[in-house]
């Protein structure tokens, strides 16, 4: 793993958006993964930029979402397909059904974890998967259990993950238990991997990334064993 330690956020930020950029330059019909929360802002931002400036172009791009909640309408202002197209996809030349975020309104959560894998596969795989890294290890919403299921699922969401997503509702009560994600195994079949943390409260995470061994008690240790990823922090959260 190749780790790049910025001085602060918005120097993060830019250089995951320089590394996608590339991608999308050296290949304009990539197949991105795509990430929410409030850790990729600021590289979406920068890649608007790039668009609107005329340096980058979405047009022929695909993309996947790692995760969204369940149930939710991707109507909801919570959800993350209205994340995604208010951060990204309403402010850049992309076709909106050339992106892909999992439905929270799925009638069978099984069948829409299998299709969704099945797209993945048929689009020629994830050329790059960006990430972000929760405080307990969670990679997605893969969180830290006995064992950890491979392709895309519904699973239900820790009290720390809930607790920290709560900052985005009006109360921890409204928070969703349960989410659809991709799983370790569809995750690690991207082509590369770009994984961001910021801030002090991502330290202990990033840290037992470098330092533990491969355990499904941290599922970002799995990271490990992929042949091509880039970490990105700032100083905040490496030094702590």
């Amino acid at each position: 793993m190749r780790v790049i330690v910025c001085k602060d956020y918005n120097q993060m930020s830019e250089e995951a958006a320089k590394i996608i950029s590339s991608q999308i330059i050296l290949k304009p019909n990539s197949v991105l993964g795509l990430a929410t929360g409030t850790t990729p802002i600021g590289t979406y931002k920068r890649l608007i930029e790039m668009n609107k400036s005329g340096y980058l172009d979405f047009s022929k791009v695909k993309s996947f979402n790692l995760d969204e909640y369940y149930p939710i309408k991707p109507d909801n202002v919570q959800s993350y397909r209205y994340f995604m197209n208010e951060n990204l996809f309403n402010h850049v030349n992309i076709d909106i059904n050339n992106t892909r975020v999992p439905n929270g309104m799925a009638p069978d959560p099984v069948k829409e974890g299998a299709d969704y894998d099945a797209q993945i596969e048929a689009a020629g795989g994830i050329d790059l998967q960006l990430l972000g890294i929760g405080r307990n290890g969670h990679i997605a919403f893969n969180e830290p259990d006995e064992a950890l299921i491979s392709g895309t699922h519904a699973t239900s969401l820790t009290e720390d993950t809930i607790e920290a997503n709560s900052r985005l509702f009006n109360s921890i009560d409204e928070v969703p238990t349960k989410a659809l994600t991709m799983g370790m195994g569809s995750i690690l079949k991207s082509k590369m991997i770009v994984l961001l943390a910021n801030g002090k409260n991502k330290h202990n995470a990033f840290k037992k990334l470098l330092d533990e061994e491969i355990t499904t008690s941290n599922p970002s240790t799995f990271l490990k064993v992929h042949p091509n990823v880039v970490l990105i922090c700032d100083e905040e959260c490496y030094n702590g």
